[in-house]
């Protein structure tokens, strides 16, 4: 029987989270956390013959949701833009995670076509050690230029 290492558990603050929008690059290093999903939407087929359904994907939505340090204002300036203008700015985020104890190397993925769902535009807490900002949003497509190295075992 085979095992996954200990060592080959990816570090969850080994990352990086860079943002482009509008042709600029943020090295977005006050993330504390990210999570982007794929949601496929499905059909359900009925079949002759079969007393259940069969699934079958026809399409998929992307969305996620980080938290973040409240000292930027880069992404409530698109906000602005868009209240000021109509104009709704899409934008690209690139996360890579590396572990350098780990034997799997890096994975980078880029959300391509990011909007935000809203913001908080200003807050306070007297009674808080730091702030901190929840970001909801979707994404058009992806990209995973960067795989990681499949674990000693599963082939």
């Amino acid at each position: 029987m085979k095992f996954m290492n200990s060592k080959d558990a990816i570090s969850g603050s080994l990352a990086e989270c860079f943002l482009t929008i509008d042709g600029n690059c943020y090295n977005f290093m006050q993330a504390i956390n990210l999570e982007a999903k794929v949601e496929k939407t499905k059909t359900e087929i009925p079949i002759l013959g079969k007393t259940g359904k069969g699934n079958k994907a026809t399409s998929w939505k992307g969305t996620g949701s980080a938290t973040f340090h409240y000292n930027t204002s880069v992404l409530r300036e698109l906000l602005y833009k868009y209240k000021e203008t109509g104009e709704d700015i899409y934008f690209d985020i690139q996360v890579t995670n590396e572990d350098p104890a780990s034997d799997l190397g890096r994975q980078t993925v880029i959300l391509k076509d990011c909007n935000v769902n809203g913001g908080i535009l200003t807050k306070f807490d007297a009674s808080a050690e730091y702030l901190d900002e929840e970001l909801e949003f979707t994404f058009e497509d992806f990209e995973i230029p960067e795989k990681f190295n499949l674990l000693n075992g599963m082939e």
